[in-house]
């Protein structure tokens, strides 16, 4: 589910990008101010991407280790009901 939901973030903002890059290639200003102004939109977009990404990675690092807790948890209880069932 929070894949999904990364997956939909990185496509709104992959697509905010190209429709902010047609807008200013439209825009009526000169070729240097429109190159100058994608340059900078680019930057933000690869900034807000990245960070997206960190967030994402993030999430799935918390999750593993939530994982591997409740699997050592889960061995642990095994292995006690295994030593009550010898005893």
């Amino acid at each position: 589910m929070a894949q999904d939901n990364s997956s939909k973030v990185v496509w709104f903002v992959a697509g905010a990008a190209i429709g902010a890059t047609i807008a200013l290639l439209y825009a009526p200003t000169s070729g240097e101010e429109t190159r100058r102004m994608i340059r900078e939109k680019t930057g933000e977009g690869r900034e807000r991407l990245a960070a997206g990404s960190r967030d994402i990675i993030d999430r799935g690092r918390e999750l593993y280790d939530k994982g591997r807790r409740i699997a050592d948890d889960a061995a642990e209880m095994f292995e006690r009901g295994r030593k009550l069932v010898q005893s």
